[in-house]
């Protein structure tokens, strides 16, 4: 920990301690591929959260507002009980210590992606236009571009020729437009095990800051494709239908038959995949954290045969050839 981590972490709990009149014990409870911290305060059998997020580094109004319309939806998320937004101090409700991907297996997968689904309705029900930024085609395309900034050159070492490059670009340009024809809705960007808590009621919904406005078939894309817990296509498969079937019932305008949904869900998680392996690069060249660039491979795992599927993309295919270092 740096002198100025130090210094913050010394700050935060102080106030925690000011606003709760009580002195918990504190011990740290997450970090993440971020700028927060988090640290849970355990006192006479009540916790909290105390969330570390730099101002200069952290949209934390963003948090708010976001948490606000989450709660709006009817779906459990941290309650805000004291914000410091100039600092960046924020005491939140505490949901527990288990995420999803702490216990899921093969036996309660079905209940809890069950829930999980019927949140992700709920939210996707609750949208509206104006609420929340674009999730644009200009931001998925710099999300892509992610892939061919810091992943191939500072990751592997790959320098694309000038004809790979416009090959590449005509792939980018066939995601987006997939992307670009999809209906809007409010998209959490992270929707997976990690960030859906073992709670009650279930699940309990984290890390949403990042939320925006774009396509219909991005949370569930992230659902069933996770950085930390891959599943096989005979189990994915019966839960993206379920997930069709009841979007289809209430109302949420995804594909009208199943193979072009499953199509959009392949592609949107194309888009996805090639920006995670983006930015896991990133974050280790550049911020010092090497430990998620580890599941690079499942991601690439999860892009070869999809992008083996579509002519479209066949400029890619060399690309998740290439050796990863170890």
């Amino acid at each position: 920990m740096s002198v100025d981590e130090d210094a913050r972490q010394h700050a935060l709990l102080a106030w925690a301690e000011q606003k709760l009149a009580c002195r918990p014990r504190w011990t740290p409870a997450s970090a993440d591929a971020s700028f927060r911290r988090y640290f849970r305060g355990v006192h006479q059998q009540q916790s909290w959260i105390a969330m570390d997020a730099p101002p200069a580094r952290e949209n934390n109004s963003a948090f708010v507002r976001i948490a606000q319309l989450f709660a709006a939806a009817g779906l459990h998320v941290p309650q805000i009980l004291h914000s410091d937004l100039q600092r960046g101090f924020l005491l939140l409700t505490d949901l527990g210590r288990e995420t999803y991907l702490n216990v899921l297996d093969e036996h309660n997968a079905d209940r809890l992606f069950d829930a999980a689904i019927a949140a992700l309705l709920a939210w996707q029900k609750s949208s509206r236009p104006g609420l929340l930024p674009d999730y644009d085609r200009a931001t998925l395309a710099a999300e892509l571009a992610l892939f061919t900034d810091w992943y191939l050159p500072r990751h592997l070492g790959y320098e694309l020729s000038r004809a790979e490059l416009a090959g590449v670009d005509d792939a980018f340009a066939f995601l987006l437009d997939n992307a670009m024809r999809q209906a809007r809705v409010f998209v959490h960007r992270d929707y997976m095990p990690r960030n859906l808590m073992i709670s009650e009621p279930l699940p309990g919904i984290i890390d949403f800051q990042d939320a925006l406005y774009g396509p219909v078939s991005y949370d569930i894309a992230c659902l069933f494709k996770d950085a930390f817990i891959s599943w096989p296509e005979a189990r994915i498969n019966p839960w993206l239908r379920d997930y069709w079937q009841r979007a289809r019932a209430q109302g949420i305008a995804v594909a009208a038959d199943f193979p072009t949904f499953k199509r959009d869900v392949e592609l949107m998680g194309v888009q996805r995949h090639l920006k995670v392996l983006g930015i896991f690069a990133r974050i280790a060249h550049r911020d010092g954290k090497p430990h998620y660039i580890a599941d690079a491979p499942r991601f690439v795992s999860y892009l070869q045969p999809v992008v083996a599927a579509y002519p479209e993309l066949a400029p890619l295919q060399p690309l998740l050839a290439l050796p990863i270092p170890q």
